[in-house]
């Protein structure tokens, strides 16, 4: 008889797509949030659009760094 392989733990304790439902939250919350810093820096600046461009593509890199990061961790 052969014994199955050991089944190695999920990280963090999570099931996998709850792990990559929260990935696609904490992705979410990075965009908005840049967006949000944008528009309140452009009403506040009338700079009306730059920070809103600016804080998009902080966001989203923060957001695909915070991705990549975390799949590295889950790999």
């Amino acid at each position: 008889m052969t014994t199955p392989p050991p089944q190695r733990p999920e990280p963090g304790g999570l099931p996998g797509a709850a792990a990559f439902l929260g990935l696609g939250t904490a992705a979410a919350a990075c965009v908005g949030a840049g967006l949000g810093l944008g528009l309140l820096a452009d009403d506040r600046l009338r700079t009306s659009p730059l920070f809103l461009l600016v804080g998009l593509a902080l966001g989203v890199v923060a957001a695909v760094a915070m991705v990549v990061g975390q799949v590295r961790r889950l790999l």
